[in-house]
């Protein structure tokens, strides 16, 4: 006598939760847990990326506001030179352009300087989802105890 399903179908997809094995029921834990840890694993990736990303405008900008706070010490000496050796208005004309690189590269480096610290070292969104999957799995768990 064959113990075949009527309708083709494999018993054990078919079967009521309480006829399924604990075997079973491990596979299906590690195939779950398996697809989760890929999902979380893609998540941390895509946030750190564009944590990374972040972090690579603010560190352009900073070391932008270095580097015109690089010309204007070099403007600023060369007003010093034009001020010792000519003593006309000239020497003016290359103290104003070193103070305004120096309010440039001061501006560039402040917004450099947040943009870093608006860099999180961790992934939040994926430690924020992962403290979900495990309260889902201890509810799970939980009400399965209780049942």
């Amino acid at each position: 006598m064959s113990h075949a399903n009527p309708e083709g179908a494999d018993a054990r997809t078919s079967a009521a939760p309480s006829d399924t094995t604990t075997g079973e029921l491990l596979a299906r834990l590690s195939q779950e847990t398996s697809r989760l840890v890929r999902d979380e694993i893609r998540l941390a990736q895509a946030e750190l990326s564009e944590t990374g990303k972040r972090a690579g405008v603010g560190l352009g900008l900073f070391s932008a506001g270095g580097i015109l706070a690089w010309f204007g010490f070099g403007a600023l000496v060369a007003a010093a030179i034009l001020a010792l050796d000519l003593v006309t208005p000239a020497w003016l004309a290359a103290l104003i352009v070193a103070v305004v690189l120096f309010v440039g590269a001061g501006v560039a480096a402040l917004i450099g300087k947040k943009q870093v610290q608006q860099v999180s070292p961790k992934p939040e969104r994926t430690v924020d989802t992962i403290k979900d999957d495990i309260e889902a799995v201890k509810e799970a768990r939980h009400r399965d105890h209780t049942s």
